[in-house]
This record gives C-alpha cells, sequence and structure tokens, in this order.
C-alpha cells in the first residue's frame, strides 16, 4: 500500500515527532511504500512556548527520506505540498492532529482531497481539542476534521470528544504504542544516581516531560508533605521543560517546606539522557488531569518502570480527600515495593505496537 504520512519529524522535538517516526518505520517493516512529508518551519518562533522546536538530540530518530515542503506560514506550500503528494497517487494519507493551530493547513488538505484526489483520508487525533480549549477550538476542530475518511484515538475519552463534535465519525482507539527504542540505555541504578548527583538510598520518583498545567505536577507536589510523613526521605526529580510560570511552583515547593527533597531539571531532556533518567527513578509519576496519550508513560513502559498514574487527574486543580489519597496510596505502594513489574495493565503488547497501530492506519481490523 501506499502511504502518504504527513507529521513533524527530526529536527522537530517531542513526543509527535517520534510517533511519527515510530509509525514510519513500522509501516516500512510491513512492506508498505511511504511517502513521508513533514515542515519545512512549524511554528512562527513568538508562537512556540518553548525555548525551541528544535531537538538538541546528538543521537536523533531520523527519518532518512522526509520531505521537509510544508510551512505552516505560507499558503503556496500547502498548495504545492498536495499536489506533490497527489504526484505520488498514494491509498491512504494520513495527517497527525493535535492542535487547532494547523485548521488551515489541514482545511486546504482536506477540501483538495476531496475535490482531486478522493483517497481515505485517516486522522490520528493525539488531542481532538487542545489541553487548554478556547471557544474557537470545537468550531474549528470540527470543519477540519469533517473531511476525514476515519480517525484514530488513544482513549476512550479522546472518543467521546470527537463523537461529541461528529456523532457518525468512524473512530478507533488505539493506545499510545510503547516507546522501547530507547530501553537499550539502561544502566545500573547507583552509576545514574551518581552521575545525576542523587541520593543513592531514597526512594526517587520521576516526573518526565513538558510541564503544563494539564499535567498535575502541582497535585505531587501538594501529596509530597505526606508522602514523607509515611516514608521518609523521598526525592521528587522534575526533568522537563516548563511551557508555563515557573514561579507558582517554586513559591509551592517553599511554602510546603520540601525544598530540600524535589530537583527541577527546567530543559529538554535529549534522546541520549532518556535512559540515565529513567535508569535513576524508582518510579514515575504520570498524574496528568486529561486522559490523552502519554509519551512519558510509554517511555516507562519501555524501560519496565513502576507508573503511578490514578484518577486524581479528573479532579482539576483541587481533588477531594478521597481522591487525593489514592495519589498518596499509589505512590506509597508502589514505592515500597521498589520492584519492576509489567506495566502494560490490561493492554496486549499487540495493541500496544507499533505495527498494531500501523495495520489500522492502513485499514486493517481492531483486536
Amino acid at each position: 500500500m501506499k502511504v502518504a504520512l504527513v507529521g513533524p519529524v527530526y529536527p522537530y522535538r517531542g513526543g509527535i515527532a517520534h510517533y511519527t517516526t515510530m509509525l514510519y518505520r513500522a509501516l516500512r517493516e510491513q512492506g508498505h511504500d511511504v511517502l513521508m512529508v513533514s515542515f519545512k518551519r512549524q511554528y512562527p518562533r513568538w508562537l512556540y512556548p518553548g525555548r525551541s522546536d528544535k531537538d538538541p538530540s546528538k543521537k536523533p530518530l531520523i527519518v532518512e527520506d522526509a520531505n521537509y515542503w510544508i510551512d505552516s506560514l505560507n499558503p503556496i506550500t500547502w498548495l504545492t505540498s498536495f499536489w506533490r503528494i497527489g504526484g505520488y497517487r498514494p491509498d491512504v494519507l494520513v495527517l497527525q492532529w493535535w492542535t487547532t493551530f494547523w485548521s488551515p493547513v489541514w482545511f486546504t488538505f482536506g477540501i483538495l482531497n476531496n475535490l482531486f484526489l478522493r483517497c481515505p483520508l485517516v486522522f490520528i487525533c493525539h488531542n481532538v481539542l487542545p489541553h487548554e480549549v478556547r471557544w474557537w477550538d470545537p468550531w474549528l476542530a470540527r470543519i477540519v476534521l469533517r473531511w476525514g475518511t476515519r480517525f484514530i484515538v488513544q482513549s476512550e475519552e479522546e472518543r467521546e470528544h470527537l463523537l461529541a463534535l461528529m456523532p457518525r465519525a468512524q473512530v478507533a482507539i488505539v493506545p499510545h504504542p510503547v516507546y522501547d527504542m530507547f530501553a537499550d540505555q539502561r544502566i545500573p541504578k547507583d552509576e545514574a544516581r551518581r552521575r545525576l548527583g542523587l541520593p543513592l538510598n531514597v526512594p526517587v520518583l520521576l516526573f518526565f516531560g513538558i510541564v503544563r498545567e494539564y499535567k498535575g505536577l502541582k497535585n505531587v507536589l501538594a501529596a509530597m508533605p505526606e508522602i514523607q510523613a509515611r516514608l521518609g526521605k523521598v526525592v521528587l526529580l522534575v526533568a522537563g521543560e516548563f511551557w508555563e510560570d515557573k514561579k507558582p511552583y517554586l513559591e509551592m515547593v517553599k511554602h510546603l517546606g520540601i525544598g530540600d527533597s524535589v530537583i527541577f531539571e527546567d530543559r529538554y531532556i535529549p534522546n541520549e539522557e532518556i535512559g540515565l533518567y529513567f535508569s535513576a527513578a524508582d518510579a514515575i509519576v504520570v498524574p496528568h488531569r486529561q486522559v490523552t496519550g502519554s509519551g512519558a508513560m510509554q517511555l516507562a513502559r519501555g524501560f519496565g518502570m513502576p507508573i503511578i498514574t490514578t484518577a486524581v487527574s479528573a479532579y482539576g486543580d483541587h481533588p477531594n480527600e478521597a481522591i487525593f489519597n489514592v495519589l498518596i496510596n499509589e505512590i506509597v505502594s508502589k514505592t515500597r515495593a521498589q520492584n519492576k513489574y509489567s506495566s502494560i495493565g490490561d493492554l496486549s503488547l499487540e495493541v500496544t505496537s507499533w505495527h498494531y497501530l500501523a495495520s489500522v492506519v492502513c485499514g486493517g481490523s481492531l483486536i
């Protein structure tokens, strides 16, 4: 099958770039002919909340034959890119959807596909709506996604969001596949902690990835005094760039008196250092306030690391006491266990594999 896959890949950074790259590799491994189309420019500098959208990794994940055709701010490149895709004559066109910023580009692709190419258009919806929804986001999502033939989402909650916009949409739920491509970086825990300057004989919890409100870091910070009352000394290692004001987090740490137990590594962690952080920790904490695919959770699965994630995600800034205690109890019980276990849960390895995702993209049946 001929697949036109459109989305970010290296030199762009982050989870969706990794996701697109791994999907590309799985499609190729299954014998499909893949046209990989990416961006000349992804975002204008003033709009991007991080320090840079480029990947600083010395060992990047590379798609050798990617075509960097699309400039998000130049409509001429949208037309020429689609013309080139049309010349490829794909059997399926696959677009990544994660923010309404891309609405003008994907709307253009949708119209042109409907008028000229008329091939199946698959949207992979990482987030049906942005994490911080504005009044215009549902409207933009609806007018763009209406051009899709099929949709892939990563959770039941995201499926419900999509069906609320388009009740007749053909939706498949494919959980985010496991990121196991860095698992060979694992090193002994003591060595990793020495290199990071962490204590050797206390539990270390890892919060990994970009810091945004919906990821629930404040809930973990608020829980730390009670966690330490039960376990003694515990270190929380926050490894990821802040995409919002860092000051409230620092003030919270000071107010709670946990300054000697929380370490902030405020930067994007490059590929070659990922194994160092996951090797040093006893468990990863993923208390997201919204149920979307978590790249950090899939990295943890790839390293075989215990994952602490609870229903606290659904209760906003002030979870009630019962739900808050769930988070504390999960952290305490899994930190005490301090042993590796399969964190795949109820999802089979086949369902969470990249090959399974590739099969669904190409129209294969769901398991």
